[in-house]
């Protein structure tokens, strides 16, 4: 039998946070500074320290040639395994063993020095890899017609937009032949036309060429198509492990018990910047916030959102995936001029529509049609079930892959009302 390609044994990754105490007084404002700037000359830190584990005792090995998955709500881990496993940091403990070339594409411009060009950037990251100049040569006119950058090859790649920056990166990691393979969430950022393109050269380097391929994604229906096992963390720490059926089944009932609202504060960073900040998304169902909605009833899905600093074109849009990550309906604005000030973004969806079970919600807010901002896997979850009432109106015309679009509406709240 051959020797795994990745043998992670214990793996645990410490960060050390430090706080800094607010006060109110002048008295004790001045008595705090004291004390951090006595403390800073005897001990080098005048700041309260937090230990953050990020990651705890994980262990797992992957064989040659396997696909994959790691799976895990935001905050799980994910991230942090997959920079310890392409060297970017060091675990506090434990032990990583890898057999063979990694290339790593965890996040757009991962590994490319912005003022060299597309051309100088494929040699660059050709050589980190180990490749010779011969070699990477005679795979040069594939990566280009893969990534679709003919005309701006010679150009600086700081000057790329981010969809451009996946495709070359993309196109790189997967043709210079690198034994092992790391794809964070990052393909997200891509159209869907180049998302299909890059899953079926992941399909195509496993399957054909044998390599071993790590990917992270929030859709479980990519995951279930391409990987043949899974990979599930939650907190930090080992979850499950086994055929993607079973872990991403465990997976969606870890996340089942929602209680069908969501908010995030003024400086969680994945909710917002200084441009655009969601707030608050909720379901309702006869007249209440709630997790679980008759199949015959109405229910609308609704996200309150911020425009910061000066008016600008905005547009936001909610997004409905069944439980297999199978996209089943999308409500998007269309992009307008938003003055500052506090929106909602509500979805009607009509008793006798959905299929019974359970539904997630992710949301996203753009600036100038195409610039995301905010992206939320997950933001809120309902489950739908039956009722014992017909389903005359509409049939469940939801299943497979349909994506109906839905009638939306936005309205402006007043000034003095906080989010809910």
């Amino acid at each position: 039998m051959d020797l795994p390609a990745i043998e992670v044994s214990g793996v645990s990754k410490r960060y050390v946070i430090e706080h800094e105490s607010r006060h109110d007084s002048l008295r004790d404002t001045l008595h705090h500074t004291a004390r951090k700037l006595w403390r800073r000359f005897r001990w080098g830190s005048g700041f309260q320290i937090e230990e953050f584990w990020a990651l705890r005792n994980v262990s797992f090995s992957i064989q040659p040639g396997e696909v994959v998955g790691i799976i895990g709500r935001n905050g799980a881990g994910k991230s942090t395994l997959l920079k310890i496993l392409s060297r970017i940091t060091e675990p506090t403990t434990g032990r990583i063993r890898l057999r063979g070339r990694v290339a790593s594409l965890l996040e757009v411009g991962t590994g490319f020095h912005p003022d060299l060009t597309g051309r100088e950037n494929i040699y660059l990251n050709g050589a980190i890899l180990g490749m010779s100049r011969a070699e990477i040569t005679r795979k040069f006119d594939e990566i280009v017609a893969f990534a679709e950058i003919e005309r701006f090859l010679d150009t600086p790649v700081k000057r790329y937009s981010s969809g451009m920056y996946v495709r070359l990166a993309f196109a790189v990691a997967a043709h210079l032949e690198p034994e092992i393979l790391i794809v964070d969430e990052v393909l997200a950022v891509g159209d869907m036309t180049f998302q299909k393109k890059c899953l079926g050269k992941l399909q195509s380097v496993s399957r054909n060429e044998g390599r071993t391929v790590l990917f992270v994604s929030h859709n479980m229906g990519v995951v279930a198509n391409l990987c043949s096992r899974c990979i599930l963390l939650r907190d930090g720490m080992f979850h499950a492990d086994g055929p993607v059926s079973e872990v991403v089944n465990a997976y969606i009932q870890s996340g089942a018990d929602q209680t069908g609202q969501a908010a995030w504060s003024a400086d969680d960073a994945s909710a917002g910047n200084d441009r655009l900040r969601l707030h608050s998304a909720r379901v309702i169902s006869e007249g209440r916030v709630t997790a679980n909605v008759p199949i015959d009833q109405d229910v609308a899905v609704e996200f309150d959102f911020s425009v910061l600093g000066s008016r600008r074109n905005a547009s936001s849009s909610i997004h409905l995936f069944d439980k297999q990550g199978v996209w089943v309906l999308c409500s998007g604005s269309s992009s307008a001029e938003l003055a500052p000030g506090t929106y909602r973004h509500r979805v009607r969806i009509p008793g006798n529509f959905l299929n019974d079970g359970l539904y997630q919600m992710s949301i996203i807010l753009l600036t100038e049609v195409t610039n995301i901002q905010v992206h939320i896997h997950e933001a809120v979850s309902f489950t739908v079930h039956e009722t014992g009432v017909g389903r005359e109106e509409y049939g469940g015309v939801i299943s497979g892959c349909v994506r109906p679009i839905l009638p939306w509406s936005m309205k402006s709240l007043p000034p003095h009302q906080p989010p809910l």
